[in-house]
C-alpha cells in the first residue's frame, strides 16, 4: 500500500494551499484526528484514552455511522470535542459523480453540524473542494501525519513509529476510529498521547 506518511511541503504550498493542512507551529499543540466513527468499541476507547489525559481532538464521522450511533456521537460532543463532515458514505470524490458527492454531503450534515469537511481518502477534485468551502461553507482539513492505522500490513509498533517520527508542533495527525485499523490505532494513540503529554505538548481540537 502506498501513502506518505508526512505530507510533502510543496503539496501543500504549491498544489492545494487553500486546504487545512497543519495548525501554527508556533506552540506546542498537536491536533488529533479520528476519521470513518462513530464505532461502538473503537470510538468509545479513544474517548477514555483522551479524558486520561485532558486531550480534545476532532472527529470526522460518516453521516451513516452517526445514524447508527447517535449515543455515542453525543458523547463525543459532550465531552468536548470537534466532529466533522466525512460524507455520509465514505465516498471518493475522484470517483463519484459531483452531484451525487454533494447530495452525500448534505446528507451526512442532517447529522453532524459542523464547518470542517475532510473528504475521505483525502480524494477530492478542486471543483468539489471549492464548491464545498465556497457554496456550502467547509473548511477543506488534511493532515500533517498519516499514522498508517488503515494498512493491515504494519505492525502497531510501527504505526506508532510513523507518528513519532513525523509528528511535531501544529501538527495534524490521522488516526480511524473503525474495527478495521483498532489494533494499530490503540496502540499507536496510547503511545502518542504518554510520549507527547511527556513532552509538553497539549492536544487541541480544530477550531469550529
Amino acid at each position: 500500500m502506498l501513502y506518505l506518511v508526512k505530507t510533502p511541503w510543496w503539496i501543500k504550498k504549491w498544489l492545494y494551499p487553500d486546504y487545512l493542512w497543519c495548525m501554527p507551529r508556533d506552540q506546542k499543540k498537536i491536533y488529533l484526528s479520528f476519521d470513518d466513527g462513530p464505532h461502538p468499541l473503537a470510538t468509545g476507547f479513544v474517548l477514555d484514552e483522551l479524558k486520561k489525559y485532558n486531550a480534545k481532538a476532532t472527529f470526522f464521522c460518516i453521516g451513516k455511522n452517526v445514524a447508527a450511533y447517535p449515543g455515542i456521537y453525543k458523547r463525543i460532543l459532550s465531552e468536548g470535542h470537534a466532529t466533522g463532515n466525512h460524507t455520509h458514505d465514505h465516498l471518493n470524490g475522484w470517483k463519484t459523480n459531483d452531484k451525487i458527492y454533494f447530495e452525500n454531503i448534505a446528507k451526512a450534515s442532517k447529522y453532524i453540524d459542523t464547518d470542517l469537511f475532510r473528504p475521505p481518502y483525502g480524494r477530492i477534485t478542486r471543483f468539489q473542494a471549492k464548491q464545498a468551502a465556497d457554496k456550502l461553507g467547509f473548511t477543506i482539513v488534511m493532515w500533517s501525519v498519516l499514522s498508517g492505522d488503515f494498512d493491515i500490513t504494519i505492525t502497531p509498533q510501527k504505526c506508532w513509529n510513523n507518528v513519532k517520527r513525523s509528528a511535531g508542533n501544529g501538527s495534524i495527525i490521522v488516526f480511524h476510529d473503525s474495527e478495521k485499523a483498532m489494533e494499530r490505532m490503540t496502540y499507536a494513540l496510547m503511545e502518542a498521547l504518554a510520549y507527547f503529554s511527556k513532552r509538553g505538548f497539549v492536544f487541541e481540537k480544530l477550531g469550529q
